[in-house]
């Protein structure tokens, strides 16, 4: 069982990060943007059945909920506080998650992509985990890359990043900007 180490606040006034002492995954990330996404998830359920909870993002050894700005987060920390610290830390179950969850990182392997569209978005995802990620997972969240046609790049905000509204704004032009260094045609789009 987790104990909560800190909490943060996040550039997204509706989401708290939790830091924890023990991890949840190792190395999994789980997000989830509904209840109905959650239904397979024990601790992101119960997190779900607590009024106001729209967003729920974790990995490793934190956690970031969101919620829809109508409750008072004095009240609402101690309500999502609970669950947190009666989840089960990581085990091998989430080993287990992260291998059948694969294709999310890996996409359809690149499948359907020309051996240059591969080498770009490899130079992509290795852009993003150095100068990206970091920051966004310091702030209770991340992105993943849905996608590659062209010129455009479809990513997916996760977490505090989800509904935070820098990241629609500057941070998606600051990764356009990024990601123009390997190629100046690129374009960024959120979905």
């Amino acid at each position: 069982m987790p104990k909560i180490a800190d909490l943060e606040y996040t550039p997204n006034p509706n989401a708290r990060k939790f830091v924890l002492k023990e991890p949840l995954t190792t190395g999994l990330a789980r997000s989830f943007e509904n209840a109905e996404q959650a239904q397979r998830d024990e601790l992101a359920s119960k997190l779900f059945a607590i009024p106001h909870v729209t967003n729920v993002f974790y990995v490793n050894n934190w956690i970031t909920v969101t919620q829809d700005g109508e409750a008072d987060w004095q009240d609402l920390l101690r309500e999502v506080a609970t669950p947190i610290r009666e989840a089960p830390a990581a085990e091998k179950t989430s080993e287990e998650f992260a291998k059948a969850a694969s294709w999310l990182a890996e996409g359809d392997g690149g499948a359907n992509l020309s051996e240059t569209d591969k080498l770009k978005l490899d130079q992509i995802n290795e852009l993003l985990d150095e100068e990206v990620r970091p920051f966004l997972q310091g702030d209770g969240g991340d992105l993943y890359v849905v996608g590659l046609e062209g010129n455009t790049l479809r990513v997916h905000y996760q977490g505090a990043c989800g509904s935070c509204p820098s990241s629609i704004s500057g941070t998606l032009a600051g990764i356009e900007g990024l990601v123009k260094r390997i190629d100046p045609a690129m374009e960024v789009i959120a979905v």
